[in-house]
Formats: C-alpha cells, structure tokens, sequence
C-alpha cells in the first residue's frame, strides 16, 4: 500500500493529529503524517519509553490473539485497531484457525481505507466505521451482525485504547455494554496505560492528548481501576500484568515498561 506521502484518503485532514497514526508513528510506521510526529515527539518528551510501550503493547495483542484461537474462539471484534502493520488480528487467528472471523472497528477514515484494502479478498474479516464511546451502535451495525453471531462466543479486544476515553465518556459503562452483549465463554481483553508508578509524566503526556482530540476530562486510572472493567467476568493466567510479562517469551528483548497492563477474562 502507498504510504500517507503519497496517498491521502478522502476527507482526511492532513493538520490534525490522529491517534492511530500517532501510534504508527511509535511503531516505525509510514502512514502518518507531520502534525501526528509532532505529536509524537510532543508525548516522547513526556514518556521517553513510549516507542518500547507501543512495541510491547503490540506484541501482546498478537500473543492474546493466538492464545484465544487456541482456546476455540473463533470470532474476534477489535475495537479501536489502529493502522494494518505485521501480526494483525486476522492474520494471527487465521493462521491457526482459517475459518476464524474478525471485525475491526475504528473511526479513522485512514485506518479504514489501509483495512479495506488490505482486506479485499478475505471474506471472513471486515472494517466498520464505529466509535467506542458508543458501543450500542457497534453491536447493532448489520455489518457487524452479518460476521459475528453474538449467541456464541466472541473476542472483544480493546488493546491500547480505553485510555483515550475520559471518564465523561462513561467508559466503565462502555465495556458493561459489551461484557453484557457476550455469550458465555466469550472473552474480553484489554490494555491501558496506568499511573502508579510515574503520575506526573503520565499528567504531561495526558495534557498533549487532551490538546488534540479536543477533549476535556480525565483518563488517569490505576490498575486497580482498569481490573474493575473486568467485573463478572474469570480472569485467565497471569492475570493483569504488565503486558511484556503477559503469556510469552516472543516479545522483542526491549527494557521493562512499567506504563502498561493488560489481561484477558472469560465470561463463564
């Protein structure tokens, strides 16, 4: 696929940061453009390990994927997925499981266009237009509904993008919602940075964001406060960890990130 230099999707505005190409930019990507490595540079100065978080995070995302294929999960739906790099969902949980069905969510008319092209000639994988913030309207899009049968087991992953909710947007409720919405034996994963160990640069990195999305509230929780959106639900081995430590030894040989936790539950 061209990178961003070369192709811009309709109705992108180049001067606006967007959060999945920020993450691209972490991850050693293309498809960004300046204001977004602004941004990043901008977050960097904040959190000079973030490159080796957005690494880590990644890396577990493809762990937590294949261990659920291995569990017999068979529907994945990614919430916020960000930008198509190495080891996307679908391409994890069909090299185990070639029947495997995955539905990624984000509402970044860039991300979307990448997905769609790089999804073409996979029946079984789609891209939806959808926002977290209003997870009623994902679990009822057609679309979706058309991929995944909610009546059996299914994956909600939502890796690396609660933290972007404020609390004025409800976010406990928004996973309720979902967690409400699965058949037993479905699973719910997450990451999300938390500030126990380094509050003032995570105060400082948070005011960079807030400027950009034009977004008021907090969005600093503890880990204490991201295990609370697992309620109900039976949390698998190790339990949240920081997610280098999560089920694995294929993370890249990167220092310890002491920035963010991630897990995996079963609804029983």
């Amino acid at each position: 696929m061209a990178d961003m230099a070369t192709q811009v999707p309709a109705g992108v505005d180049t001067s606006r940061p967007s959060i999945a190409r920020v993450y691209d930019y972490f991850l050693g990507g293309k498809d960004n453009f300046a204001c977004d490595r602004e941004v990043g540079e901008q977050v960097r100065a904040a959190v000079p390990e973030v490159a080796t978080m957005a690494a880590q995070n990644r890396a577990f995302l493809g762990r937590v994927v294949r261990y659920l294929a291995e569990q017999g999960i068979r529907q994945f739906v990614d919430i916020g997925t960000g930008l198509p790099t190495r080891n996307n969902v679908h391409q994890v949980a069909q090299t185990i499981a070639p029947d495997a069905r995955v539905v990624y969510v984000d509402n970044d008319p860039v991300v979307l266009a990448h997905a769609r092209a790089l999804l073409a000639e996979n029946p079984n994988t789609i891209a939806v237009d959808g926002d977290l913030r209003r997870p009623a309207d994902i679990l009822a899009d057609p679309r979706v509904r058309g991929l995944i049968d909610l009546d059996q087991p299914v994956a909600f992953l939502m890796v690396g993008i609660l933290y972007f909710l404020t609390d004025s947007d409800r976010p406990f409720d928004v996973v309720a919602t979902l967690r409400d919405a699965m058949a037993p034996g479905s699973y719910l994963a997450i990451s999300h940075v938390v500030s126990d160990d380094e509050p003032e640069a995570l105060t400082a990195a948070q005011e960079v964001y807030r400027t950009f999305l034009r977004r008021d509230g907090d969005s600093r929780r503890s880990k204490a406060e991201v295990g609370a959106f697992f309620d109900g639900l039976e949390m698998t081995d190790p339990g949240l960890v920081y997610v280098k430590d999560w089920r694995g030894d294929d993370t890249p040989d990167l220092s310890p990130v002491t920035w963010m936790v991630g897990g995996v539950a079963r609804k029983p």
